[in-house]
């Protein structure tokens, strides 16, 4: 007996070693940890119970018999992020580069089918070379198996993606398709294909870092959701990151201890809002004074920052928000700031996160480049994704809200369920300016009456009362009072249910 658990616990430090001393020595040197340092980061201490330890590859080509290392470039299990179950792969770029073999994918699909199985999360780490070459096409259907797995789950159990190292080729599918992707900056890269490809092909020189690094990932393509300094960095964040979400689909975000009193009244809000309708705030200010304890997890803050998404918590609760900013394109929406909203609120939407909207949004970006990218198809997802949504929502209408962004903003004709505004708030058509000209167009040339018929219709319009009084503002609110006012919107709120027509699946303008 003894010599069969010395046998055991030989395999098991032989496992632990992945691709061997060297190999790991020389992924320390590039400022990475190895998979299993990820994991013990990422995990409750001690709770980590790993599946597949001593599978190995079954490639006999090209020389691949002569070295079997056990568990085969991945390190596949379970554990608890704050005592929550979680399934977790964490790829070993010490065995052949990560890359991925049949046995690699069926490990991989193995914790997926359990995850699901158990409606509970997924977290991939990903540190991988690709497709393993000398297993050709069994590679590329382990592949899919997995891109399979990825599909069921989506809209069921979170899916979060950790890309560390190379992504490259078919294995950037993956985590595309998972609900939030985080990189590391300098040590991680996501492309489909490489600079050296690139180069034979369109003649282009670009280095792996310019073709798909973090920068160019959270910033550009918006493919990630966010970036960080480094291994430890990441893992902590998405620790953060998990306790505001739900296991499943069937239960709700966990509700935390909080010490924020939900009648907090901020006096500051009051002259958040400048005199001037042309200058600038914040809103990240009135996000922060609203939620308990000010914590904002901000999702993809790189990228679009004219609308700013991420979760909060009141009274210990999730909730998604959706905010305008008009610190930058004074808040305008257009195409990257429609599809990052829209895709956030569908998040919310399948996993029962309800959604906090702050508008102050004078339109749509307008522009040849704008219509030429097809701003009416990609506005028109925010659209639909805030009407399709049937979690709480609540909407606070701060300054403008003018035109069909008015509507798109989760308005009460989107089915939004309370509907608040500040005495600042102008709801209309356009500006004041602009609708003047229009509607006044023979006095152009008279300024002194352009300028009355101006201050008439601001008047008139410029404010919130006219919406109020046909009830499409449920409320006029003080600033001040924001947050004891959407807490306990929500409050009344948390036995909501409401049910779309029967269907397969719907055809949003993708």
């Amino acid at each position: 007996m003894k010599d069969i658990l010395e046998e055991l616990e030989r395999r098991r430090a032989s496992a632990r070693m992945g691709g061997g001393q060297l190999r790991i020595d020389s992924q320390h040197k590039k400022g990475k940890l190895t998979a299993r340092e990820r994991l013990d980061l990422l995990l409750d201490e001690g709770s980590f119970e790993e599946f597949d330890m001593f599978v190995t590859h079954r490639c006999n080509d090209f020389g691949m018999d002569a070295e079997k290392p056990a568990g085969d470039g991945v390190v596949t299990g379970w554990g608890t992020i704050n005592g929550r179950l979680v399934y977790v792969f964490s790829q070993d770029f010490t065995v052949f580069g990560g890359s991925l073999s049949a046995t690699h994918a069926q490990k991989i699909c193995k914790i997926m089918d359990m995850a699901m199985q158990n409606r509970a999360p997924v977290i991939g780490l990903n540190d991988s070379g690709g497709a393993r070459i000398q297993e050709g096409v069994d590679s590329l259907a382990g592949y899919a198996e997995v891109f399979q797995r990825n599909i069921e789950a989506s809209g069921v159990i979170p899916q979060i993606s950790v890309i560390m190292g190379p992504c490259a080729g078919g294995a950037v599918y993956s985590p595309a398709m998972t609900d939030f992707i985080f990189m590391v900056k300098d040590t991680s890269y996501m492309f489909v294909t490489g600079p050296d490809v690139v180069k034979t092909v369109t003649n282009e020189v670009v280095t792996a870092e310019e073709l798909g690094g973090a920068s160019t990932h959270t910033r550009k393509s918006s493919v990630a959701d966010g970036a960080f300094d480094n291994d430890v960095e990441a893992l902590i964040e998405i620790r953060r990151l998990f306790n505001y979400l739900p296991m499943n689909n069937r239960e709700k975000a966990p509700v935390w201890p909080f010490f924020d009193s939900p009648d907090r009244i901020e006096e500051s809000l009051d002259t958040l809002i400048p005199d001037n309708a042309h200058t600038p705030y914040d809103m990240h200010e009135l996000i922060l004074k609203v939620a308990d304890e000010a914590n904002f997890y901000e999702i993809q803050k790189d990228h679009a920052k004219n609308i700013i998404t991420g979760f909060i918590r009141l009274e210990g609760r999730t909730t998604g928000v959706v905010a305008n900013q008009p610190m930058v394109l004074a808040g305008c929406l257009d195409i990257d700031s429609s599809r990052k909203a829209a895709r956030f609120v569908r998040f919310c939407d399948a996993f029962e996160i309800p959604i906090l909207t702050f508008v102050d949004v004078p339109g749509f970006l307008p522009g040849t480049g704008q219509e030429y990218g097809g701003v009416i198809k990609h506005g028109a997802k925010l659209l639909f994704a805030f009407g399709e949504a049937t979690v709480p929502k609540v909407t606070v209408i701060t300054r403008k809200a003018y035109g069909g962004a008015y509507d798109v903003m989760s308005s009460k004709h989107l089915k939004g369920d309370i509907n608040y505004a500040w005495p600042t708030a102008e709801i209309a058509v356009m500006g004041a300016k602009g609708a003047t000209e229009i509607l006044y167009r023979s006095e152009l040339g008279e300024p002194e009456k352009i300028a009355a018929r101006t201050a008439e219709y601001e008047r008139r319009f410029a404010n919130p009362f006219v919406a109020a009084e046909r009830g499409f503002i449920d409320e006029v609110i003080q600033p001040h009072s924001t947050r004891k006012r959407v807490a306990r919107a929500f409050a009344s709120l948390r036995n909501k249910r409401r049910e779309l027509p029967w269907k397969k699946h719907n055809n949003i303008p993708l």
